[in-house]
């Protein structure tokens, strides 16, 4: 039985503005509004992918204080145009998934608005396996960012990671999850590779 399901994708941006145009373009789409995560120093725009799925372009956030610790998706150290940066598998049981996935950090709890969750942090704020790995989370309740968000029919149709050494990146889904979107392929760089069904037609992320 999977441990994880996919939950969203992180667009990380050096400004929020900047970041939430380049998907706009990319995707030919509008972002809806997010909101601030004081707790890591960062705020997001988001994008539907479904009824429970979502797209979150995020950056550190000026307005507020440094959190005291490293920010999650790598932010510190982000530079360069937006980019795909992560992707975030959600769980009903955070303790046993960070156990089957060392390196995935310990949980902090989250709130924004009504919204609770809790995810898994890593200390450097680096993801385990040269990033590809997925940032994982366990939503409290009921309430989920996706059912909030204008549906602009956007869905993800594949989800490519890019590893040096492809086999652990299988291994690792072969023990966590099964979703026939998620695919691995060779590569001299780890990185992310989605294509998104939009209303213009497939749209790549990388």
């Amino acid at each position: 039985m999977s441990l994880l399901r996919l939950d969203h994708l992180a667009v990380a941006a050096m400004t929020l503005d900047d970041g939430a145009a380049a998907v706009e373009v990319a995707l030919g789409v509008p972002l809806a509004p997010g909101g601030h995560h004081p707790a890591m120093g960062t705020h997001n725009r988001l994008l539907s992918l479904g009824s429970d799925e979502y797209l979150e372009v995020i950056a550190i956030d000026p307005a507020t204080p440094p959190p005291g610790r490293a920010r999650w998706f790598g932010l510190d150290d982000f530079s360069g145009p937006p980019r795909l940066v992560s992707w975030v598998a959600r769980c009903n049981d955070l303790e046993a998934a960070t156990a089957a996935l060392p390196g995935s950090g310990a949980p902090i709890a989250l709130a924004r608005g009504d919204l609770r969750w809790q995810m898994a942090v890593p200390k450097d704020g680096r993801l385990p396996l040269d990033g590809v790995a997925p940032a994982l989370i366990q939503w409290e309740g009921v309430a989920h960012p996706a059912a909030r968000l204008p549906d602009q029919g956007c869905r993800l149709i594949a989800l490519r990671i890019r590893h040096p050494d492809p086999q652990r990146i299988e291994v690792m889904l072969e023990n966590l999850m099964f979703d026939s979107r998620i695919t691995v392929e060779r590569s001299t760089r780890p990185g992310l590779h989605a294509t998104i069904q939009t209303p213009q037609g497939p749209r790549v992320l990388e």
